[in-house]
């Protein structure tokens, strides 16, 4: 079999119907388990998230609540959300877009339990640096000392290869093909351009890469939003009809029989298969890997900084994605995509309907930046758990080596392979995460229900 069709062979069965049902089950169960309140409670979690106080370092800590919350962005909005959803809606309808939205609402209590628990188990490392996430907490939180300890080697193995495909190969493939698209240059110049950045950048640690992140990512984020808007404004007439093939899609809404059943019934999962996958790629809610960051934040609670951490998923997804995906289906141009016209091509394509060849431009220039933050975000995260992986903080020049030269190889690779890849290490991830926040669910809900009586 060629390695190509072993990776798609292995990604349909990590993302099968058991990793799907647990990544919904978790976010499902939590939030009721809790009384919707991540829910509740996201009102005051974006008025927290955007005060002064959250871009102060009160308490300990590496960075402020707010740098924390940025990195993790930055880690989290960029070809997720214009990539991704692109080739989330091409594979599996516009009804993904739906099962993305769905996967993120119940993702925030997710988010918050995974970022909560690792704040309050992360520690302090040789170099006096905060280190944290769910390997801390599998270790320390779990009962089962053995099982905490296997589980979080797992885990940490599994943060690593993702750094190298989720955090850095599709990033640096997408920042590549954009670039290729807009200006025709070649993408090993633009690998080699990437690595060396990022290898500039990196080697300051969180609180460079921080610094980074808090400019780059807000920045970013509205001018982005703004062109968005104005691409689904240019098209109001198609987004009663686009809004209609999404739920068509995802639910089926179809009254049909016979034979048609089954090709329905198949349209849907592949829609809630891409949508919640995706989805995941794009706020990472379950995978651990933003709680790895949220484990740096300057905060004297760690319930506080859950909610502050959980606002990354209804930035990234409910907000952003939401735009990606409607500006698609209001362009029309998911009627014509086809196997050359898919990720960055087709969302620029969306975009060149109502803004012109300024249109390719604004994606182009959006997707360079963003998913270069992300490049920067996920080398940390990649970073912590190599450090658990081999006990000390030492040897992270070689991963910081390592993971710059990677972009070069992700730039140079085909899109599908890169995805297929990521896919994989993003399911690995999110099984032994999602097992230690189950069997911590309890202390989630107590601490929760500690904080609002406080």
């Amino acid at each position: 079999m060629p390695f190509a069709e072993m990776i798609y062979c292995i990604d349909d069965i990590v993302w099968g119907p058991l990793t799907l049902c647990l990544l919904m089950g978790t976010g499902v169960y939590l939030t009721i388990r809790m009384r919707f309140l991540p829910w509740k409670r996201l009102p005051y979690a974006l008025k927290i998230t955007l005060s002064k106080d959250a871009r102060t370092t009160k308490g300990e800590g590496d960075v402020s609540s707010f740098s924390a919350l940025t990195t993790t962005l930055a880690a989290t909005i960029g070809t997720g959300n214009i990539v991704g959803v692109a080739t989330a809606m091409v594979a599996g309808g516009p009804g993904a877009l739906i099962w993305m939205l769905i996967s993120a609402c119940f993702g925030m209590s997710t988010m918050f339990a995974e970022c909560m628990l690792s704040v309050k188990y992360r520690e302090v490392n040789e170099n006096g640096e905060m280190s944290g996430g769910p390997m801390y907490t599998m270790r320390k939180g779990l009962k089962n000392d053995r099982l905490g300890k296997v589980l979080a080697w797992c885990f940490s193995l599994f943060a690593v290869c993702a750094s190298f495909g989720i955090g850095n190969m599709t990033q640096a493939n997408s920042i590549a093909l954009a670039l290729y698209e807009t200006f025709q240059i070649p993408v090993a110049d633009t690998g080699i351009v990437i690595t060396i950045a990022a290898l500039l950048i990196i080697v300051g640690g969180i609180k460079s890469i921080s610094k980074v992140s808090s400019v780059i990512v807000p920045v970013m984020a509205v001018f982005y939003m703004i062109c968005a808007i104005i691409v689904i404004i240019g098209n109001v007439e198609n987004v009663p009809s686009g809004i209609a093939d999404m739920f068509m899609s995802a639910f089926s809404l179809h009254a049909v029989s016979g034979g048609a059943v089954g090709t329905i019934t198949i349209s849907m999962i592949k829609a809630a298969r891409y949508g919640i996958a995706r989805g995941v790629f794009s706020n990472e809610a379950g995978m651990g890997s933003s709680a790895i960051t949220a484990a740096a934040a300057s905060t004297n609670n760690h319930v506080r900084q859950g909610y502050i951490s959980m606002t990354g998923t209804f930035w990234d997804t409910i907000v952003v994605c939401s735009v990606t995906g409607l500006a698609i289906a209001a362009s029309g141009v998911l009627e014509t995509a086809g196997e050359e016209v898919i990720g960055t091509a087709l969302t620029i394509q969306a975009f060149e309907t109502v803004l012109g060849p300024a249109g390719g431009l604004f994606v182009s220039v959006g997707i360079t930046l963003f998913a270069f933050a992300t490049i920067l975000g996920w080398e940390y995260n990649g970073e912590k758990a190599f450090e658990y992986l081999v006990g000390t903080h030492k040897w992270n020049v070689v991963y910081r080596i390592l993971f710059s030269y990677m972009a070069f190889v992700g730039a140079t690779q085909s899109l599908e392979l890169v995805w297929g890849m990521s896919d994989i290490a993003n399911g690995l991830m999110v099984v032994p995460n999602l097992i230690c926040v189950l069997l911590l669910s309890n202390e989630v809900v107590r601490d929760a229900k500690a904080f609002e009586n406080s």
